[in-house]
């Protein structure tokens, strides 16, 4: 059977009710969706359902790489955080500049972490065989880049093209806002992390179950950058500020197990 996109509103619909009542009742804020988000079909398929297996790692020279850094300065070039000058020639689209801060739940700086993204082109199509929906791929544009946060303030800062929205499968005539994905990695791989940044005013947000899995209204809103002219480059981007808190009641909504 197809399942409509009233039938995953009204599914978000129940869920946000219920939490509603959770919180009237005195029950704790919600800052992460449930693993097994039913309107977000594949999280029911794919979330994890064993408690976590704790990995003795003595004894094993190999167990180095989970514990020492795995990333430094010489490893990141100011080339890999601008996604606009890796090919030829210019890609096509909206140039956009985001920037940010990586914090701690005190606000505190995180210095010298490694940001990734990655994200669709302008036309919303993935760099990725996986990706064959009928919208142009831009041999300019492949999508990934590289930051290290600064060593004084923890800021960051990607010169990119704003992505488009794309359809997927999860229902019919289902379509994902505008959004970049980011990765955070603190001292190895075993550390990482994963989010995803979205624009503000997208006429989607209302139907994307990925977005309305993060069903406290504050925990959502923290996922949407904010316009801010000051980071906008005459004649050359827009810019749009968006800080990346790591824990705490302001937390950015992490893509835990998924």
């Amino acid at each position: 059977m197809t399942i409509s996109q009233q039938h995953i509103d009204a599914e978000v619909s129940t869920l946000r009710a219920a939490y509603e009542k959770t919180l009237a009742g005195g029950g704790p804020v919600a800052h992460h969706p449930r693993r097994d988000y039913a309107p977000y079909r594949s999280s029911v398929l794919r979330h994890p359902q064993q408690p976590l297996v704790a990995v003795e790692i003595s004894g094993d020279p190999e167990a180095v790489e989970l514990t020492g850094p795995v990333f430094g300065p010489a490893d990141v070039s100011e080339l890999d955080g601008d996604l606009t000058r890796r090919h030829t020639g210019e890609p096509l689209g909206e140039r956009i500049t985001v920037s940010g801060r990586l914090l701690d739940g005190r606000g505190r700086p995180v210095r010298g972490q490694l940001i990734e993204l990655w994200q669709a082109n302008a036309s919303g199509r993935y760099a990725h065989r996986r990706d064959q929906h009928p919208a142009p791929l831009d041999p300019n544009f492949t999508g990934v880049g590289r930051v290290l946060t600064s060593p004084t303030d923890g800021s960051y800062s990607f010169t990119t093209i704003k992505p488009g929205a794309y359809p997927w499968r999860n229902h019919e005539n289902a379509w994902r806002p505008a959004h970049i994905h980011f990765s955070l990695f603190g001292t190895a791989f075993t550390q990482r992390l994963i989010t995803q940044m979205y624009f503000p005013g997208d006429p989607l947000f209302a139907y994307d179950p990925i977005l309305h899995s993060v069903t406290d209204d504050a925990a959502r809103a923290r996922l949407v950058a904010t316009y801010d002219h000051a980071l906008s480059s005459p004649e050359f981007s827009l810019g749009y500020r968006w800080d990346i808190v790591l824990d705490g009641p302001s937390a950015t909504w992490i893509e835990e197990g998924r």
